[in-house]
């Protein structure tokens, strides 16, 4: 099964540095996969233009980075199973995110590869899995955590909501898997804690990607009498939900974790100015020269609208395995491993560094909320729909940072 552990330590001069992306690529989350990908083929790309990742000539001197594509269809099982032909081809890097459960199951069948099969052992890089135990109570040596968690996005949130003194009730609903829970749960604590006076008028969950109409959600959002809805939903889940809500005559505040992309703002219209709000590790319009660059760039190198959607963290989790990469003057796991825990990074204005103690990236968090295009502080919209978001919170990554519980088993 693959090459001999000999023919990897003695690659080819030039020999491309292989990162196997698992994700849905098919299913009703194929959107939310190919972003991705744009993604870190763009990020791959800024490296391979200054000469790819610089190694020793026994390593094979300097090597491009390149993605390769595993389809995990959506599904955990699907994605351990892409994990295994990694593996087979001989990838070292893994990276994946856009479901915490596949994640979950990432960690533990990477940490039992990786002690059964030391000569091949795995990174794992994740960009999007946001349940906080991934770097807590699950948190792996081979594991790296490169989006603020599930807690952390919703303190920054809550920064906001806690201000709005006129906000009297708010309506919880989450897709019912890992990630979905572990939201609504977190928002409840927050709210008892920081803003007791609001009631919670509804907390419901939905099927994953199984709901085609949301209108009986929407209607008993609306009949709840709610002034703000809260929710983690993402992909199609929070389009049609907001959609719906839209439709049904809600007029109140979305707070979400991804309102401000693939599709929502689009669907929400001019029901959404002022009224849907986002946090993210970065956003377009970010008001700084170097990051208007960054968009801009972005924009050149991928013009259909429709490719709109450019995360900060994944340029740089590319930046920080190359860093690694070559400070470890290696391609061996354990040797990358030790030097991504010790990671400071910087790019267009944005300054990040890996935390040792539970892997999990430091970051800045940007709270935002949407308007029309050319309104005050909005210069970029998303997907060409006319609609932007406006900065109206900035954390530095010390104000993000959160305490861990995680004890880590090192090699």
């Amino acid at each position: 099964m693959g090459l001999p552990a000999q023919a990897q330590t003695a690659p080819e001069a030039g020999a491309p540095i292989r990162i196997g992306m698992i994700e849905g690529l098919s299913g009703p989350f194929a959107n939310t996969g190919e972003a991705v990908y744009r993604n870190l083929v763009w990020a791959t790309e800024r490296v391979n233009a200054r000469g790819g990742v610089k190694l020793p000539a026994s390593q094979g001197g300097n090597r491009p980075l390149e993605i390769v594509r595993f389809d995990s269809k959506g599904q955990t099982e699907e994605a351990l199973s892409a994990l295994r032909s990694a593996v087979d081809r001989d990838i070292t890097v893994v990276t994946q995110g856009n479901s915490s459960a596949a994640a979950s199951g990432l960690i533990d069948a990477i940490n039992k590869h990786n002690q059964r099969d030391p000569a091949r052992q795995v990174l794992f890089l994740n960009y999007s899995a946001i349940v906080p135990a991934l770097t807590n109570e699950q948190c792996s040596y081979w594991h790296f955590r490169f989006d603020a968690h599930a807690d952390m996005r919703m303190t920054a949130l809550m920064s906001v909501l806690r201000e709005d003194n006129a906000l009297k009730s708010v309506y919880l609903i989450g897709q019912d898997y890992s990630f979905g829970q572990a939201v609504l749960g977190e928002a409840r604590r927050q709210l008892a804690a920081q803003r007791p006076d609001v009631k919670v008028v509804g907390d419901e969950l939905h099927p994953m990607a199984r709901v085609k109409d949301f209108a009986p959600y929407a209607a008993k959002i609306k009949a709840s009498g709610a002034q703000a809805v809260l929710t983690g939903n993402w992909g199609n889940d929070l389009t049609l939900l907001v959609k719906a809500a839209r439709e049904a005559g809600f007029d109140g505040t979305f707070y979400t974790f991804y309102g401000n992309a693939l599709g929502a703002p689009a669907a929400i219209g001019d029901a959404g100015t002022g009224k849907v709000i986002a946090v993210a590790d970065w956003f377009p319009n970010v008001p700084t020269k170097e990051s208007e660059a960054f968009y801009q760039s972005f924009r050149q190198r991928f013009p259909n609208p429709t490719d709109d959607y450019v995360h900060m963290r994944m340029q740089l989790m590319v930046e920080s395995l190359a860093q690694a990469i070559e400070r470890a003057g290696s391609v061996k796991a354990a040797d990358v491993a030790a030097q991504l825990e010790k990671a400071e990074v910087k790019l267009a204005g944005q300054t990040a560094r890996m935390r040792a103690g539970d892997h999990q990236f430091q970051q800045p968090l940007v709270v935002a909320v949407m308007d029309r295009l050319g309104a005050p502080g909005v210069k970029f919209d998303v997907e060409g729909s006319g609609y932007g978001f406006r900065v109206i919170r900035n954390l530095t990554p010390l104000q993000a940072e959160l305490p861990h519980s995680c004890t880590m088993q090192r090699p």
